[in-house]
Order: structure tokens, then C-alpha cells, then sequence
């Protein structure tokens, strides 16, 4: 949860869940566009005061200005038309700010699901014809478990992507259990190790055999590291020693609405 939600009181949010079904609240934030992306730093670990990019954080608010928790209504729409839109809002806010920030690398999450759909990719493409040097500049994150749903339509859309100098990013790496025998089809440039595994890190033998194991293999197939879920200095020094090559959490900086 980020510092966002935590500033809405969650017994007032409750109140108003009792009031509203969640998601008719969720798709009338998209109808009327109350949304906004929430920017967290991902950091390099050799230079820890340089920001290598952002994750833009699609926020919904309901009618009141409070922010809907993404963790009341995210489980439940990610294979649904309403996961479709709010990838689609993330993406068209992510590239509308890219435009406005000629300097700034920002990485939007997508579900594999939408690579697929129609308004997702109309909103790539002409942005991308518009303004082609935005590819260079977006990356677009996977999870584990939504790649490996539909591994073929991943690969076949890097490949059409690759051209234009998107970026990919698997997220979640080593929650999903991806077979490494698929990871060597997909064209991923970092994967960010699962915070699972990176939570007290620095004491805990089993997550420090884990991750490293993961490192190994995402550096085997040159792919940058990032460890997520980064909150205390002895789990950033402990990373930076491991050998990842950059760093994201609240540790690193909490998500906020302006850059």
C-alpha cells in the first residue's frame, strides 16, 4: 500500500464501500476520468542519488476525492474489460507524461491480456506515430504470472515493440515460477525480483540463496535487476553487495503524485 492510500482513512473508505459496490465506484473514477499516475523512483545501485526511471502508479479517486485502495478491487478485474480500461488509462497517462517530460524514463504496468486489445493498442500506436521517441523512453511491466497466461502473444508483441525501443520488464520475478525454458523466448530488459524475497534479506539464509539464484539467471540472459519492496538500509546495502543493479521501495521513496 502506498503513502497515498494510507492518508485515506480506511474507516471512512469502509463506510463508503458499504454504500457503493467497488467496482460501479472503479468505473465511475474511469468514466470521469479521476485518475492520475502515482510516481515511484527506481534507483541505480552504483549511483544511488540517480533515478534511472519511474513506475507510474495508476490512483483512482471516487466521488468525494478519496483514493479507491487498489488492493479492493485489483484481484478481481485483471482478466475483466474493467482491467482492460484501467490499463488503458495508466498508458495514455504515462505517454501523455513523457510528452511533457522530454528528460523522464517511466515504466507503466500492463496485463498481457491487454496487448491484445484493441483501445489499449490504439492508444500506443498513435502515440507512438505521433511522437516516435516516446518508445524509447517507456517500459512497459509485465508480471510473471500474466506473461506465462499468454507467453505467445508476449513474445509477438516485443517483437513488433522492439523497433520502436519499448523496454520490458518482467515483474514479480520468482513469484510466478516462470520455466526458465520460457524465459529465454520472451525479450524482457530487467526483471524485478519479487519483494517476497527481498524482505529482510540481510537475515534471512533462505531469501538470500533465492534471490541470488534469480540474479544469476536474470544477469545469465542480460537483463538488469531491480529488487523491489526495498524498506530499510540493511536490506538496500545488503542488494547493493549481492550484485542488483537497482533498487525501488519506500526505503527508496514512497509513490507521489508529482515529480
Amino acid at each position: 500500500m502506498s503513502a497515498l492510500e494510507e492518508a485515506t482513512n480506511p474507516l471512512d473508505y469502509a463506510m463508503a464501500s458499504r454504500d457503493h459496490d467497488i467496482l460501479t465506484l472503479v468505473r465511475n473514477a474511469l468514466e470521469a476520468q479521476n485518475c492520475a499516475l502515482a510516481f515511484q523512483p527506481v534507483v541505480r545501485t552504483d549511483i544511488p542519488s540517480q533515478v534511472a526511471f519511474y513506475e507510474g502508479l495508476i490512483r483512482l479517486r471516487d466521488e468525494g476525492g478519496r483514493i479507491i485502495p487498489a488492493h479492493h478491487f485489483m484481484g478481481n478485474i485483471e482478466d475483466t474489460d474493467l482491467g482492460r480500461e484501467i490499463d488503458a488509462a495508466s498508458l495514455r497517462a504515462g505517454l501523455q507524461m513523457l510528452r511533457r517530460n522530454p528528460g523522464l524514463r517511466l515504466s507503466v504496468n500492463v496485463s498481457a491480456r491487454s496487448l491484445g486489445d484493441g483501445k489499449w493498442r490504439r492508444i500506443l500506436n498513435q502515440h507512438l506515430m505521433r511522437h516516435a521517441e516516446l518508445g524509447e523512453r517507456l517500459i512497459l511491466e509485465i508480471s510473471e504470472g500474466s506473461a506465462m497466461m499468454l507467453p505467445e502473444l508476449v513474445v509477438r508483441f516485443m517483437w513488433e515493440m522492439q523497433p520502436k525501443g519499448v523496454a520490458f520488464a518482467l515483474d514479480d520475478f520468482g513469484a510466478g515460477l516462470i520455466a526458465f525454458s520460457h524465459l529465454k523466448d520472451f525479450f524482457f530488459d530487467m526483471v524485478k525480483i519479487d519483494r517476497s524475497y527481498v524482505r529482510g534479506i540481510h537475515r534471512d539464509p533462505d531469501n538470500q540463496v533465492l534471490a541470488g539464484a534469480l540474479m544469476t539467471v536474470a544477469h545469465q540472459f542480460d537483463m538488469f535487476v531491480v529488487a523491489s519492496g526495498v524498506e530499510s538500509a540493511d536490506e538496500a546495502t545488503f542488494l547493493t553487495e549481492m550484485g542488483a543493479d537497482c533498487m525501488q521501495g519506500f526505503y527508496i521513496g514512497a509513490p507521489r503524485m508529482k515529480l
